[in-house]
């Protein structure tokens, strides 16, 4: 079996003009390998907002797979049983800590754990804060102010930052948090670009737009270093 995580910065559906599917949409369906995967969609960052749901609905149907949604407000039992159905998971935007109280609460992470080591491929994909649940650390706004968060599934080693370009102060944020100490090491990805890990090892950077860029953060005791070495990386343009 194989896991494939795409850790969105920002994009896809959720952020085109018209809520039109994007190429990073696309490439999350190609990295199933399926012609016609199921995708189930996570709103649950966004208290399962019906526009979000329908928004992912008519992008999705477009790309002619089959859908469903996890949905935890409502017939949350029926919809968590179903969840392991799924060949693909897209986690949506919106609050990361209250998307991880919910998952635990509702048993969501242990579904997803016991899918990752399934004898069946899995896709787990997720943008901003529905990508940030992947890493065991993230940059959130989630409690008000930006800062540095502890608390999500872990799957993958390392921190996340969403959002990079979209907001000024995400970039001294996260770099005095790594440099600190208080994330580990991790990305920061532009709205429009991508991390792909193949069973929890970083494969490649991919974006939807030419400008966008992905960065690893890591602390540093080098004099010259301010406490932190910021490596960019290569994006491949989808």
């Amino acid at each position: 079996m194989t896991t494939h995580i795409l850790a969105l910065g920002g994009g896809g559906f959720s952020m085109s003009n018209r809520g039109e599917p994007t190429a990073l949409d696309r490439h999350i369906l190609d990295l199933s390998g399926k012609p016609s995967p199921l995708v189930c969609f996570a709103p649950t960052a966004a208290a399962d907002d019906p526009v979000y749901v329908n928004r992912f609905l008519a992008a999705y149907s477009a790309l002619g797979v089959r859908t469903m949604v996890l949905t935890l407000w409502q017939g949350a039992a029926e919809s968590v049983e179903r969840l392991s159905q799924a060949d693909v998971i897209v986690s949506g935007a919106g609050s990361a800590a209250n998307l991880m109280a919910l998952w635990r609460m509702h048993g969501v992470d242990h579904v997803i754990r016991q899918m990752t080591s399934s004898p069946e491929d899995v896709v787990l994909a997720g943008v901003a804060a529905g990508a940030a649940c992947w890493f065991s650390g993230c940059l959130t706004d989630a409690f008000g102010d930006l800062r540095a968060w502890r608390g999500g599934m872990g799957l993958l080693d390392g921190s996340f930052c969403p959002h990079f370009d979209g907001e000024s102060e995400r970039a001294p944020v996260y770099a005095q948090a790594v440099a600190n100490g208080v994330l580990p090491a991790g990305y920061a990805v532009d709205d429009g670009a991508a991390i792909h890990f193949v069973d929890g090892e970083f494969r490649d950077a991919v974006a939807e737009r030419e400008d966008a860029s992905v960065s690893r953060f890591c602390a540093s005791e080098e004099p010259t270093s301010s406490g932190i070495l910021r490596e960019e990386l290569d994006v491949t343009v989808l």
